[in-house]
This record gives structure tokens, sequence and C-alpha cells, in this order.
């Protein structure tokens, strides 16, 4: 089954950096994305970035510049990580943050529509 698992998080003041890791195996990167998405209080479900087995990215508006995504597959395993640098960190950024396997959702990030989810992690950044 997949199952992302997630890591990273925490609490950090503006300004300031964290960095988001989900690992996952048993699927075909190759025909598949990964990524993350988040939910803040009374805000619709963002789909923040993600990476396809070809390599493509995508960045929401808010957070191009400051946010970078990228996979790595550990030799002779069937683990894939993507971790998330977030620099800059914005009050805005404030939200759960979910690690998502082929992830659909609609207006709330849980229960989602389709696709493995992690159990989110909270991100809390201070003015």
């Amino acid at each position: 089954e997949v199952q992302p698992v997630e890591s990273g998080g925490g609490s950090v003041q503006a300004g300031g950096s964290l960095r988001l890791s989900c690992t996952a195996s048993g699927f075909n990167f190759d025909d598949a994305d990964m990524g993350w998405y988040r939910q803040a209080p009374g805000k619709k479900c963002e789909l923040v970035s993600t990476i396809t087995g070809g390599g493509v990215t995508y960045y929401a508006d808010s957070v191009k510049g400051r946010f970078t995504i990228t996979h790595v597959n550990a030799k002779n395993t069937p683990e894939h990580t993507v971790h998330l640098q977030m620099d800059r960190l914005k009050p805005d950024d404030t939200a759960v943050y979910y690690c998502a396997v082929d992830g659909v959702v609609g207006a709330w990030c849980q229960p989602p529509v389709s696709g493995y989810w992690g159990q989110g992690t909270q991100v809390t950044v201070s003015s």
C-alpha cells in the first residue's frame, strides 16, 4: 500500500526556513506525481508544489521563488522521497501541509477526492 510518511515542519519566525520531507513506496514514480498541499484555517486547500516522474515541477504563485521541491530515489530501494525546502517564510504560509501521491482535492485537503495522503504536518510562521 502507498502510504506517504511526512517529516519536518514546526514553528519559525518570518524570514526563516523549514524543510518538509515525504517518503513513499509501492508505486511507479515514472507515472505519478508527488507533492504538497496545504490547508490554512478558513481557507481552501491549496496545491503548493508537485514534481512528476519526468521531473516537471509546479509551484503555486504564492510560493514561487521561495520554495523548492526535489525528488530522491535512494539507490536499490523502492522508496521515493520528496523534499520541500521552504525559504523566506511568511505568516501566510502557516498551514497544515499534506504530502500526496497523485493527489486530487476539492475545497478541503481532508478528506481528499483521491490519491494517497500523509497525515499532515503543521507549519507555523510567526511575525
